[in-house]
């Protein structure tokens, strides 16, 4: 169904009518340079730069625009309360000259360990103007994880609150040599021993005399992402990310200036970053930000009552919906909602049919890495969704398949990687590199960096095939392919198969090894409330999936299981799967959901 569709079945609901800024595909492919994305954006008033936090909260506070709403925060009973841009701009720049007041220079990395409250986007934005490194931490992490990446970013200054710090800072503050400063958000007048009262500091401190002059290419954001190894990788970003925030703010989420926008990634994550603040702020949107934690009908309540346009959320927390039951949405109306976008792992088919019939728009998907910073292959508003597929390339992004030998590794053929030109052929999932938001390193880590790139590509990691159409479908990533008697089975289709089944809530599907067939497909599922795990269920469900996918590809073992292992933003990690069950190293697991934590 086109954007076109939609906005014609639903003209008499009330939504926001708009034309989508990209309409036409092919021919914007043609037009579009990065260059001019860069025209859409200010630049730090007599060309001293490129700044986030400027393009984000300071030219839109000129003029009427000031007044409008930036941030509409949703506190726990469902009141709210905001910031405009005026105001966001003037709180940011008091920050960053608390910063500048405590002789926190340019460069210099501040974490953030805060909930989704008004302290986390002054902070961000305040030190963004005081030209510093903004590393976000998920406020979830233990004392371990904290440390891990303070020490890790030798960060300086950490912005908290009371309640964390005395929980997961303190116990290891001993371990924290380079961090200069904690400032705590809700002192009130009373700060803990060896912490500073920020409320105190941003009262006493007269908003900074402009903002510090910032290059493009100025480091502006550190993300940490788990990895298979004991010890997360810091991706390096640059102030040009901005600029794929603005283009793909303007083609993929389609943010027009009435927009009410809800991102439900925590700030803490990437996606939480760069569309939940970024890309939504640049745009002169208003965001919401919801105080609280996911539930089925709170959820439903805030798409309802703040007329939300534009949702962006994940295929877990849509699966949760799916799981609570169609009735929950039932009593609720979302009329102005225009336009639902998903990332963080691969959205499956029926989350798309499920909320065509539930929500009455279908689910656009989209996909991207901590690495890429910003949106790279994207089912578009005015596009046709084909269910399962990741979508085509974003304007200015040229993603290609390369082969890969029986080792996994990149065919390279006289210097150059070998691509696969033939539709619906499996290979490695590519990108040629030059896009703003890509990232400019590994911390302390050049070595893995330079492994992302062969012969003129970055190297994602992912397996993914191409249509005919040029439609991108993700099969899964390159360590978690399963090789059984021959095949390559990508446990992503295999695990949508598995969530065809009534009984069936989630699915992670692994290869165990087999010493005839190499491995064998082996299934982890969580039940749908009422039903209770037996061996006539587990018979059942094995024979549902041969009749779909056939006895090569469908899972051969099956165990019921209350609780997939997964990330704090959603994932499977289904290489905790299998190194669960076949006794072998963890590795780092920083980032796990806490009720996914062996007892």
């Amino acid at each position: 169904m086109t954007g076109q569709q939609h906005d014609d079945r639903r003209k008499n609901a009330g939504v926001l009518k708009v034309q989508p800024y990209l309409a036409d595909y092919e021919a914007t492919r043609k037009t579009f340079s990065w260059d001019q994305a860069r025209r859409g954006l200010s630049g730090l008033p007599g060309g001293r730069g490129l700044n986030i936090a400027y393009e984000a909260a300071d030219r839109h506070a000129i003029g009427s625009q000031g007044r409008k709403e930036a941030l509409r925060f949703i506190r726990a009973d469902g009141s709210t309360y905001s910031l405009t841009y005026s105001e966001l701009a003037f709180q940011s720049s008091r920050f960053a000259s608390v910063l500048r007041g405590l002789g926190v220079q340019a460069g210099a990395r501040v974490f953030t360990l805060l909930t989704r409250c008004p302290g986390l986007y002054i902070a961000m934005l305040g030190t963004f103007k005081n030209a510093g490194v903004v590393c976000p931490l998920f406020s979830a992490f233990g004392p371990d994880p904290i440390r891990q990446r303070l020490q890790l970013g030798t960060g300086q200054v950490l912005v908290t609150t009371k309640a964390l710090y005395r929980k997961k800072v303190a116990p290891v503050r001993a371990d924290l040599p380079d961090l200069r400063y904690i400032l705590l958000t809700d002192a009130d007048g009373a700060p803990e021993p060896g912490t500073l009262d920020l409320e105190a500091l941003m009262a006493s401190a007269a908003p900074a005399a402009g903002i510090a002059p910032t290059q493009p290419e100025d480091v502006a954001l550190l993300h940490f992402t788990s990895g298979t190894t004991g010890t997360p990788k810091g991706a390096i970003h640059v102030h040009e990310a901005v600029v794929a925030h603005y283009a793909t703010g303007r083609f993929v989420l389609d943010l027009h200036p009435d927009d009410v926008y809800w991102c439900t990634a925590d700030p803490g994550w990437v996606t939480g970053t760069s569309y939940g603040v970024i890309a939504p702020l640049v745009h002169g949107v208003t965001v919401l930000v919801d105080e609280e934690e996911m539930d089925v009908d709170r959820w439903y309540r805030i798409l309802a009552d703040q007329k939300v346009t534009i949702w962006y959320t994940a295929p877990t927390a849509l699966r949760m919906l799916m799981k609570a039951g169609a009735e929950r949405a039932a009593g609720y109306g979302f009329p102005a909602l225009r336009l639902i976008a998903s990332v963080g792992e691969p959205l499956n088919p029926e989350a798309i049919v499920w909320a065509q019939k539930v929500l009455g728009l279908p689910v656009h998907d989209n996909w991207w890495q901590t690495e890429t910073g910003g949106i790279m292959i994207a089912n578009y508003p005015s596009m046709p969704i084909r269910p399962g597929s990741m979508g085509r390339p974003m304007p200015g992004i040229e993603a290609a398949l390369v082969a890969r030998d029986s080792e996994g590794k990149p065919v390279i053929e006289e210097g150059e990687v070998k691509l696969i030109t033939e539709s619906d052929t499996m290979g490695e999932l590519a990108l040629r590199p030059g896009w703003p938001s890509m990232f400019r390193g590994y911390l302390n880590d050049e070595e893995r960096y330079r492994r992302c790139f062969a012969g003129g590509w970055y190297l994602t990691g992912d397996l993914a095939k191409r249509d005919k159409d040029g439609y991108f479908w993700f099969v899964g990533r390159g360590d978690d392919l399963i090789k059984s008697s021959g095949h390559l089975i990508g446990p992503f289709e295999v695990e949508s198969c598995l969530l065809e089944h009534p009984a069936v809530a989630e699915a992670g599907v692994i290869g165990i090894p087999d010493p005839v067939a190499g491995e064998v497909v082996k299934a982890f599922i969580e039940l749908k409330a009422g039903n209770q795990p037996s061996d006539d269920l587990r018979l059942e469900i094995i024979g549902f999936a041969r009749k779909r996918l056939g006895a090569a590809v469908a899972p051969r073992l099956l165990d019921f299981t209350t609780g997939l292992p997964r990330t704090r933003s959603g994932k499977i990690l289904r290489r905790l799967l299998k190194a669960r069950e076949l006794g072998l190293p963890e590795g780092d697991l920083s980032t796990l959901e806490q009720g996914s934590r062996r007892p």
